[in-house]
């Protein structure tokens, strides 16, 4: 096995709660008002240090998507799942976009206080 290279993020970031890896910067935040099994999820446009799982259809609470869970780089836990495609046409938006589960991460700061952008419409996504 290789080395591991991570790329890190300049400015307000978000990384992974066990490892601390960088996941996502602020700025590639699209929503935060979306719901998993553990709570809160946050919608990004990207996300870095992930490797994306096999694809599956899920049933979730706004329809049948077809998903790739996501893996921390570094400590290859899942913290959220890709969206691959949607069935629903109003959902196409979410497609090529990432979810990652606000229990699994930290706020660049390194604490649990996470300041909620505005969020881009109302969605609630479970898998």
């Amino acid at each position: 096995m290789g080395k591991l290279y991570l790329i890190q993020l300049d400015g307000r970031i978000y990384s992974c709660r066990f490892c601390h890896s960088h996941l996502a910067n602020f700025d590639e935040l699209v929503s935060t008002a979306f719901h998993c099994r553990n709570g809160k999820a946050y919608l990004f446009n990207t996300v870095v240090n992930v490797s994306v799982g096999p694809q599956e259809n899920r049933m979730m609470t706004t329809g049948l998507h077809t998903v790739a869970d996501i893996y921390c780089n570094c400590c290859w836990r899942i913290v959220g799942w890709k969206y691959e495609a949607a069935f629903d046409k109003s959902q196409k938006y979410k497609e090529g976009k990432f979810i990652l589960e606000r229990a699994k991460m930290l706020d660049g700061d390194g604490s649990d206080f996470f300041l909620d952008a505005p969020a881009a419409g109302s969605d609630a996504d479970d898998v």
